[in-house]
């Protein structure tokens, strides 16, 4: 029998349910793997108490720094600076092969930003600190949706609708995951309509010719109308999805398989996963979390094989 590999766990936001989750989930996951817990003692101790629970005795925990006043279901800069310190302890331990993948756990953009920290998101860090391409996908065995554009404002998406971008991308999401076939979705109604509603179809068009051609052979079609691309006969035929902006296609992908899906980053010389929910400060600390999206991205860390 194999040796149990290693996961870090960064707790996400502790004004969330990251550790309820954490703490809820302890005793299954380390059946599977050696869970170590980027968080100390104090901040730990103060979390499980406004959970009126206790602390492990195996509760392994990798200590980062600093102490606040947690309160429940508040953004506050304090909560976010210590969740994106939790999140780099994790990077460097897996960058310095001292554990296996990692876990992320929901942090808040709002209190990353008034904590004063650069990056919108986890990915955008990990591109940063990384210096990889990654490529956020998130869903399920059900189905996954990869993420051309990710954290940017609408208005922002139809000029990056480029197609030797969009090639390189969808080149990367095929490299990185050996899936096919890929529908690669249109960006506006109709998918345009042939230039009527949108002439950004025709870039796209010319990115699916040019990667297809590049791996001779026909992996990705499109573009797909997007509001046919969730419909049960579609998913038929397609389990991945390649949406051009994110309420695209998380939206219709969280209203079909929210409490399952789980995140991951492609492209990446480290493994991480992560849940695909946010801090539901309106139920931290009220015993009502799901574990299911946690569970799923603990088992996923554990058997991905990532590909740079």
């Amino acid at each position: 029998m194999s040796a149990l590999k290693t996961i870090a766990i960064s707790v996400g936001d502790l004004n969330g349910v990251g550790f309820e989750i954490i703490l809820k989930s302890h005793n299954q996951i380390k059946q599977h793997c050696n869970p170590l817990y980027c968080i100390n003692y104090t901040m730990a101790h103060q979390a499980a108490s406004l959970l009126h629970t206790q602390i492990p005795n195996d509760f392994h925990m990798f200590k980062v720094s600093g102490e606040f006043t947690i309160e429940a279901g508040k953004i506050s800069a304090s909560s976010g600076r210590y969740s994106y310190d939790s999140f780099i302890a994790a990077v460097e331990l897996a960058k310095s092969k001292s554990v296996d993948a990692i876990v992320t756990l929901p942090i808040h953009k709002e209190a990353w930003m008034l904590a004063g920290i650069k990056y919108v998101g986890h990915t955008d860090a990990m591109r940063d600190i990384l210096k990889s391409d990654a490529i956020m996908m998130l869903g399920c065995n059900k189905l996954y949706v990869a993420l051309y554009t990710e954290h940017m404002p609408l208005r922002e998406v139809a000029e990056h609708i480029q197609t030797d971008k969009l090639a390189a991308f969808l080149l990367q999401l095929y490299n990185t995951t050996e899936h096919e076939p890929i529908a690669v979705l249109g960006l506006n109604p109709h998918a345009g309509d042939h230039g009527v509603l949108g002439n950004e179809e025709h870039f796209i068009e010319a990115a699916i010719h040019y990667a297809n051609e590049k791996l001779g052979k026909e992996v990705f079609i499109g573009p797909i109308v997007p509001d046919i691309a969730f419909t049960p006969r579609f998913r038929q035929n397609f389990s991945m999805i390649a949406a051009m902006y994110h309420d695209q296609g998380l939206a219709p992908l969280k209203a079909l398989y929210f409490d399952e899906s789980i995140n991951v980053s492609l492209g990446l010389p480290i493994i991480r996963t992560s849940v695909d929910h946010g801090t539901a400060f309106d139920i931290a600390y009220q015993h009502k979390a799901s574990q299911l999206s946690y569970l799923n991205a603990v088992d996923a860390a554990i058997t991905f094989e990532g590909k740079e």
